[in-house]
């Protein structure tokens, strides 16, 4: 049974339940945790929040194209053709047991003592990494990152006012629009280069050197530090919440299968 549920994707019923996060949208249509499940049958193993934000990017990179060559693939009228018709009754099976499960899932309750509880047990994997706010600027070559570093350091005074002026007009990286803020990061969601550099500086100073990464040259400054900590209850809540709906879920629907089992009159060939 248990492979059944991996294949079905569990994610995807817990995503389902959940105000879907969007993070692009394409020709009117918008990109959600639900179009990233790609990702998570390719890497089952994989937990799409904890990538770097480079390979984040480049999954949405992705799901965005297979928005776009679906959304071509409709202007097919592929349909009404007979080989979609037997694919859709075979798929009906399977939608079918999806759609019964994950009303299963809907119905559990949890109680505030037991999400408590389960917080309290749980601590020691619920840490805040210590993470950075930090702004950036990515240029192709060396030489324009040390001339920026040169404007930066004859502002002198108001450098971050400085930062954002230059990353706004140098930048290739999307967060250029936003003067290059990357917000909050751990160690491990960027390059060790990038992530020593930022980690590495002073609050409220920038990298005298460029940064060398394979997207380029990176001139860094770093806003502000938190060290490590543990997330506070409330913040933890929604997740542990669905943590416990599937811990029962999977104990409900195994106990279904087994009494099923039981009743049924199963001939092995």
């Amino acid at each position: 049974m248990n492979k059944i549920l991996l294949s079905l994707g569990l994610a995807g019923m817990i995503i389902g339940s959940l105000n879907a996060k969007v993070y692009a949208i394409v020709n009117g249509e918008e990109i959600t945790d639900k179009d990233m499940l790609f990702l998570q049958q390719a890497m089952p193993n994989v937990d799409f929040s904890s990538l770097p934000k480079e390979m984040q990017d480049k999954a949405v990179e992705q799901a965005i194209e297979r928005k776009l060559l679906t959304i071509e693939a409709k202007k097919g009228k592929l349909e009404d053709t007979k080989e979609y018709k037997e694919a859709l009754e075979d798929f009906k099976d399977t939608m079918v047991l999806e759609l019964w499960m994950r009303k299963k899932v809907d119905d559990i309750k949890v109680s505030d003592g037991e999400i408590n509880k389960y917080y309290n047990d749980n601590k020691d994997r619920l840490i805040m990494p210590e993470s950075a706010h930090a702004r950036h600027i990515l240029v192709e070559s060396e030489k324009e990152a040390k001339d920026i570093i040169k404007q930066l350091n004859d502002a002198k005074d108001k450098v971050e006012d400085k930062f954002i002026e230059l990353a706004k007009k140098y930048s290739k990286d999307p967060s250029a629009a936003n003067g290059g803020d990357l917000g909050f990061f751990a160690k491990d969601k960027m390059v060790p280069s990038f992530s020593k550099a930022t980690f590495d500086l002073k609050e409220n100073t920038y990298t005298k050197t460029p940064v060398k990464t394979d997207f380029g040259y990176h001139i860094i400054f770093l806003k502000t530090k938190k060290p490590q900590s543990v997330i506070s209850y409330e913040e933890a809540k929604p997740r542990l919440e669905q943590e416990l709906k599937l811990i029962k879920f999977r104990e409900e629907v195994s106990k279904i299968a087994q009494d099923l089992r039981k009743k049924a009159k199963v001939e092995m060939k």
